[in-house]
């Protein structure tokens, strides 16, 4: 962000899991993206020792590891980060944070009944929530880290 303070930042976040045999799975995405010029990412990995098979739990879940790893980003974190973008808002300069859940609305997805409680805790947390199709990082960067 240094190098480029003029770029269009988005620092992103989501968790998706699979279950396993003896385990679930669970990775969650860190993100930051300069939109249309490439992204730094990092993944944080979880096992639980068992088959989480209820999806509530399971979603629930996802969405706390999340939350967790947006705690890291502390006030005095996310304004350093803002403090990089802020002297170059008038050039177009943008920076927001965005919580990504591995949910979606339609109709034949199983986890809809679930999107306003998730994206209540995601918008608890001053973050932008982000459902499927637009759930990136978590329903594609960190799924492919789950298998």
């Amino acid at each position: 962000m240094k190098r480029e303070p003029t770029g269009n930042y988005k620092l992103m976040l989501g968790t998706d899991s699979q279950v396993h045999p003896s385990h679930t799975l669970f990775i969650t995405g860190i993100v930051i993206q300069n939109v249309g010029k490439g992204a730094w990412a990092c993944f944080r990995k979880e096992i639980v020792d068992r088959q989480m098979t209820t999806l509530h739990e399971r979603i629930s879940y996802e969405t706390s590891l999340t939350e967790q790893v947006a705690s890291f980003f502390t006030e005095k974190r996310k304004n350093e980060l803002i403090e990089v973008v802020l002297p170059h808002i008038y050039k177009g300069a943008t920076f927001t944070i965005e919580g990504h859940i591995d949910i979606g609305s339609g109709d034949r997805n199983r986890t809809r009944v679930y999107v306003n409680e998730m994206v209540s805790r995601i918008e608890s947390l001053g973050m932008e929530p982000k459902i499927k199709p637009d759930s990136i990082v978590a329903s594609s960067y960190a799924n492919r880290y789950t298998k």
